[in-house]
């Protein structure tokens, strides 16, 4: 039999949602303050995963304007019904709970529509077999909070054809403990008559873990697993490798096989750079009720597949004709700063005064951060005025991050490594270069980058053991994992501009 390597997707891809259109299966996850939002992926064997493109990648689709890093889009879900494709999902920063629709995965899809009288987050649609719509969210208690994560799940009809709310509201279910906090990413499915409602509940972090209820009827009432959580990582301590285990989304194969998407963080010595990511794990139903990686209660990170395998090509080397899906913005970004034009093969950057730390949209492009061991490279051929900089980073929030960059100062370029640590700026090292033209590569290893230049005078390198922990949830705070990219700023009134030639990313 064939195995498979968890995680699915490496890399800043939390909150996973996948649906079947039959032998064919897509997933979403979340995007945040990143632009465009809510990649979608298709795979044939639920480990093998191409994306093939963005839902949101319309401005009048995704206002992340001021958006913080964690803010904008949290949480989508995928469905799939009677040839249309739905994403529910919520722009925290703008407007709410939304969906859009398209019949083809790859695109176009609809411009918003906003729910109305649809509080909370985590929204999720569940398709009943006469073919009525249910909207299924979580809200915060309506009788009043009492304590940090007194949330409830909750249903509505939701009519598809006006996307307006119909009838009266539910309240489901509040967690498997009394106490639970943070019932969040419900999600309902029907099987041999009896109606599943999967949530995830403790809260992102460490007590993270996934819980089912079930009920005879769609509104309830629902009755909680006696074995619940039905996965975490919580009793394995702070040591185990794998923690933050949640947020889960069941789909079933043709053939009647059961698995569960769902998120957690690799951690290198305590920390989790990457972010949350997406697992798999087989599920099968005992007396009625699911059993994740039944014998095991865990996730594996090498584990036997029942599908027949189909592997994916993945890309190290992006090249600007056309902006590859996977590539990133921050916020809303101002096209005309990136012309693919001017300079055939090449990506002309034009910087703006806007820099990393400011809640706008910077001149940067990225890719998510993939491994802990790895080597991130561009080629660029510079033409700054004096104030401007452009080079690489390694990018966690506002507050938190890594720049190799060249800087124009005094009609002399040099080359810095500089850290940015809750807010705080320091130059690890620098030198003087004579070449417009360089290469400017940062070497992954584990918690450590070195930061090093090519030019044709030779390689140097500019720092070296650069700690990179704080590049991690743990100590930055939010919700998302590194990205890796290349990036300009200029406080000049004529800036110039930097060509990029390409943006590398090796995994090892």
């Amino acid at each position: 039999m064939a195995t498979f390597t968890n995680p699915v997707i490496k890399g800043f891809s939390p909150d996973p949602s996948v649906c079947a259109v039959g032998d064919d299966y897509y997933l979403v996850t979340s995007t945040f303050a990143y632009f465009p939002g809510v990649p979608i992926y298709h795979s044939k064997d639920l480990v093998n995963w191409k994306q093939i493109g963005n839902i949101l990648d319309r401005e009048e689709q995704l206002n992340l304007l001021g958006a913080e890093q964690s803010g904008g889009i949290f949480a989508p879900c995928l469905r799939y019904h009677q040839g249309t494709f739905y994403m529910i999902t919520t722009n925290v920063s703008h407007g709410g709970n939304f969906i859009v629709t398209a019949t083809d995965p790859s695109g176009p899809w609809s411009n918003p529509y906003f729910i109305d009288n649809a509080p909370g987050i985590d929204p999720s649609l569940f398709f009943d077999d006469d073919g009525q719509c249910y909207y299924v969210g979580t809200r915060p208690n309506p009788e009043g909070v009492k304590y940090n994560g007194d949330w409830e799940v909750w249903l509505q009809a939701l009519d598809i054809d006006t996307m307006k709310l119909t009838g009266v509201s539910t309240k489901l279910w509040k967690g498997a403990l009394h106490t639970a906090i943070w019932p969040e990413a419900p999600h309902i499915y029907k099987k041999d008559g009896y109606y599943y409602l999967l949530i995830a509940e403790g809260g992102t972090g460490y007590n993270h873990a996934c819980t089912v209820a079930r009920s005879d009827k769609v509104d309830g009432p629902y009755m909680g697993n006696k074995n619940n959580p039905i996965l975490t990582h919580r009793h394995l301590g702070r040591d185990f490798p794998v923690q933050n285990v949640g947020h889960g989304d069941f789909v079933e194969t043709p053939d009647g096989k059961w698995y569960i998407t769902l998120l957690a963080s690799r951690m290198y010595n305590g920390y989790s750079n990457l972010g949350r990511e997406t697992f798999l794990a087989e599920v099968v139903f005992e007396d009625g009720w699911p059993v994740v990686n039944p014998g095991i209660g865990r996730l594996l990170e090498v584990q036997e597949h029942h599908l027949p395998l189909v592997p994916v090509l993945y890309e190290e080397r992006y090249t600007f004709e056309s902006f590859h899906p996977a590539c990133l913005f921050l916020r809303n970004p101002k096209m005309e700063n990136y012309d693919q034009h001017a300079r055939p093969g090449w990506l002309r950057l034009h910087p703006t005064k806007v820099t990393l730390s400011d809640l706008d949209s910077p001149t940067y492009i990225g890719l998510r951060q993939q491994s802990m061991n790895y080597v991130l490279s561009a080629q660029l051929d510079t033409a700054l005025a004096d104030g401007g900089e452009a080079g690489l980073v390694i990018l966690q929030n506002e507050q938190y991050s890594v720049r190799l960059v060249v800087c124009r100062e005094e009609n002399q370029t040099t080359v810095k490594m500089i850290t940015r640590i809750d807010g705080e700026e320091t130059i690890l090292g620098s030198c003087l270069v004579t070449d417009d033209t360089v290469i400017l590569d940062i070497h992954g290893s584990g918690q450590e980058v070195k930061g090093v230049c090519r030019t044709s005078d030779g390689t140097l390198t500019i720092a070296d053991g650069v700690d990179v922990h704080y590049l991690s949830t743990e100590v930055a705070g939010g919700f998302v994992g590194c990205t890796l990219g290349v990036y300009t700023t200029s406080q000049a009134a004529d800036p110039g501009h930097v060509d990029v030639n390409y943006l590398e990313l090796k995994n090892r």
